[in-house]
């Protein structure tokens, strides 16, 4: 695969950086688009064809895909998104820049493996100056029907769950609910309700692709939660089956259940340090070795440059790095860390005993911080998977008492951790409640140990649990600061 290489910042006026999106291996052939460029690259024998949406408008364009919307079925890899075409770069505004919307498209594309060829199947824009129609972020293949169920919830207008016709044509509407993300469920296809990206997944919604009818789960996080507490800003990320259960990713943890048998589906907390972007967004979570391997993202979102308060408050909550991104590896009723990155693990894809990685090194910014490049290094890696499933990094997370506030926080593996520990400065005597769970299926409730902390620093010896961990404080306590070192 020597044509898989770094890709620097180039021509794609967007906000901030894209990144590496969709990697699929599929019959030989290696997919992914780099966005914000908007190329679709394919990759067979060491051969490189590059798609530049030309189909979608005019030259130049930006965009391609930022959520990962790609399938494949028989003969075909499906892939979709956004893009610009062609892309309107505004100018200067401040220090940051304006792009126009005018030509912003969502589309679904299909690439014949055996001709080599790419096919337009549809797009759709609404033609306004700063507004967009709902992206295309999931693409589910309907062996049922014979047909592609479509995931739109980022945009102003047409949202919800479509469904597109595998030669294409129109795209009907077949629930009315905002879809970021979805997966097959035995046979039903169920995803994640979300209207605003702020509240996060708000439900689960799963459709009978025999009779056509849709049912609606809606979820309470704290009667969720193993560890009964509420969880904040829930944005979704991934989702998945495994075990017969349906797994969706969002930003503090995961939900795992099947709400079709009536068991409902349960809150793990996993890497969630409060007022922070930290999460598995705009990433994958792929099978691999009858586990699920998915990423949790240490900077997916950002504010280059903060114009009133509320972006100030969003740029300390974004901006502020608490760890690295890693990669989790949940092979129930364990769950464990197998690898650490940078900023962002974009896309993962499992081909016969190695892992390509998408990445970028930038966050995707606000609407004013456009730019007419996209900001970021991105690269496509190749790891040995049987390296992989032996690695347990050493990494360490920091936190403050601004961001934890009195919320529950953490949800650490600690599997293949010999000698972790917490590390503790405190602005004031409090009690650090101790939450311990693991993995099981179904979820069972958490232990809670209380520890009295003193002012000042103190360490405490993490060897004792096993599992996950996460913690809570009593009282809010504003210097307040942790570290979580994993060695």
């Amino acid at each position: 695969m020597k044509n898989v290489h770094t890709f620097p910042p180039r021509y794609g006026p967007e906000w901030g950086s894209g990144g590496v999106f969709g990697l699929k291996y599929y019959k030989g052939v290696l997919y992914f688009t780099v966005a914000f460029e908007a190329e679709a690259h394919f990759i067979r024998d060491n051969c490189e064809k590059v798609y530049r949406f030309e189909q979608v408008g005019s030259l130049p364009t930006s965009g391609g895909d930022t959520y990962n919307a790609v399938d494949v079925a028989d003969d075909s890899i499906y892939f979709g998104g956004w893009v610009h075409a062609p892309a309107r770069y505004a100018g200067r505004v401040g220090r940051g820049g304006l792009i126009y919307f005018y030509d912003k498209f969502s589309h679904v594309h299909e690439y014949s493996v055996s001709e080599g060829r790419v096919r337009l199947l549809w797009k759709e824009g609404i033609g306004h100056e700063s507004e967009w129609a709902g992206e295309v972020s999931n693409i589910i293949f309907d062996p049922v029907n014979d047909r592609l169920l479509l995931s739109r919830a980022d945009g102003h207008r047409n949202l919800g769950v479509y469904a597109l016709p595998r030669r294409g044509g129109r795209a009907e509407k077949i629930s009315e609910n905002p879809s970021l993300k979805g997966a097959l469920l035995s046979d039903y296809a169920c995803f994640d309700v979300m209207r605003d990206w702020r509240r996060g997944v708000e439900a689960v919604q799963c459709l009978d692709l025999i009779s056509g009818k849709w049912e609606y789960f809606g979820v309470d996080y704290s009667a969720a939660s193993v560890d009964s507490r509420p969880a904040f800003f829930t944005m979704s990320g991934p989702a998945i089956s495994a075990y017969g259960k349906y797994f969706h990713f969002v930003r503090g943890g995961v939900l795992v259940g099947n709400p079709l048998s009536g068991e409902g589906m349960s809150f793990l907390r996993l890497f969630d340090f409060g007022l922070s972007g930290y999460g598995p967004l705009r990433t994958s979570a792929v099978p691999f070795g009858g586990g699920v391997l998915v990423a949790f993202n240490a900077f997916t979102h950002g504010v280059l440059y903060p114009r009133n308060e509320e972006e100030r408050e969003m740029a300390r909550a974004m901006n502020t790095i608490v760890g690295p991104s890693v990669l989790v590896y949940i092979t129930p009723p364990s769950a464990r860390i197998v690898g650490a990155f940078g900023a962002r693990v974009t896309s993962i894809e499992n081909a016969g005993g190695v892992i390509y990685l998408g990445s970028s090194t930038t966050a995707n910014y606000g609407a004013l911080d456009a730019g007419p490049l996209d900001a970021g290094w991105k690269e496509v890696l190749a790891l040995r998977a049987e390296a992989l499933l032996g690695n347990h990094p050493p990494v360490y997370f920091t936190v403050s008492g601004s961001q934890v506030l009195d919320m529950a926080w953490g949800g650490i593996p600690l599997y293949g951790y010999r000698a972790p520990k917490l590390l503790l400065s405190s602005g004031k005597d409090n009690t650090l409640r101790v939450f311990t769970y693991d993995f099981s299926l179904p979820p069972s409730g958490a232990e809670e140990d209380t520890i009295s902390i003193s002012k000042g620093r103190s360490t405490i010896d993490l060897s004792a649990y096993k599992g996950i961990v996460a913690f809570q404080l009593s009282e809010e306590d504003q210097a307040f600061k942790a570290k979580i070192v994993l060695e």
